[in-house]
């Protein structure tokens, strides 16, 4: 038995091994670009991150609000809402969560369609520290979405997340840091509305200075560069983290 459990642990962190492989490298596959987007024009997401603890209790709320353009303010890629109830107990590295979000994404250039999509997620937090002033963060999300048009499609994603302090030993008010991620995203299916898709969906590869205004409250001003199976574009990214 006790074989078999160390096999089983030894599979297990090989394959997270090989997750986090394909995430790193994933920015370097070559995609054809459809030529429907401005992939030289520089977008921007302005993003409000929150959460509350239920006093004593393991259990939270958390969202986002995030407003996603094609371009720095005006042509809509996305109004995105999302809300989730997190359960972690207390001393533990690990936090799981469940929820919704409520996506409205708009067409590049002049167009004023809009398509609706319903989210139902579940995700998996594993954080870890090195050394009180690296952060690092695991985020695996399961996802499935409802489109207006009857269209029901699965998504897997995972997120390698840093933050360094630069100027203190911890993450406190007055601390600057570094902020950097790599998610990749993974189709559940091969075939939707009868065309063929590959598994590939796009990856997300970020770098940010952030600032601590205080113990619950922080802001990010970084640049993210997302290539999709279609196109590759760039968006300037600022985002607030508050904890109620």
């Amino acid at each position: 038995m006790r074989r078999q459990y160390y096999l089983c642990e030894k599979n297990h962190g090989a394959w997270l091994k090989s997750l986090i492989g394909i995430c790193l490298l994933s920015p370097f596959f070559s995609m054809n670009a459809s030529g429907q987007v401005n992939e030289s024009q520089t977008g921007a997401w302005y993003m409000y991150f929150w959460e509350m603890k239920a006093g004593e209790r393991p259990f939270g709320v958390q969202g986002d609000f995030q407003y996603r353009n094609w371009n720095l303010m005006g042509d809509l890629e996305q109004l995105l809402l999302r809300g989730g109830i997190y359960y972690q107990e207390a001393g533990s590295k690990w936090r799981l969560t469940a929820g919704y979000a409520n996506i409205r994404s708009g067409v590049f250039g002049e167009s004023s369609s809009i398509r609706v999509e319903h989210r139902i997620y579940q995700e998996a937090l594993f954080l870890h520290k090195w050394l009180e002033r690296i952060q690092f963060m695991h985020r695996f999300r399961l996802e499935q979405r409802f489109f207006d048009e009857g269209i029901i499609r699965t998504r897997g994603r995972y997120n390698l997340f840093a933050n360094i302090a630069i100027n203190k030993k911890r993450f406190e008010k007055g601390c600057i840091y570094l902020s950097l991620y790599n998610e990749l995203f993974i189709n559940g299916e091969r075939i939707v509305a009868d065309r063929v898709i590959g598994y590939f969906d796009r990856n997300r590869s970020y770098a940010a200075l952030g600032y601590q205004l205080s113990g619950k409250l922080k802001f990010q001003l970084g640049y993210m560069q997302q290539i999709t199976s279609d196109w590759s574009k760039g968006q300037l990214q600022l985002s607030f983290h508050q904890k109620l």
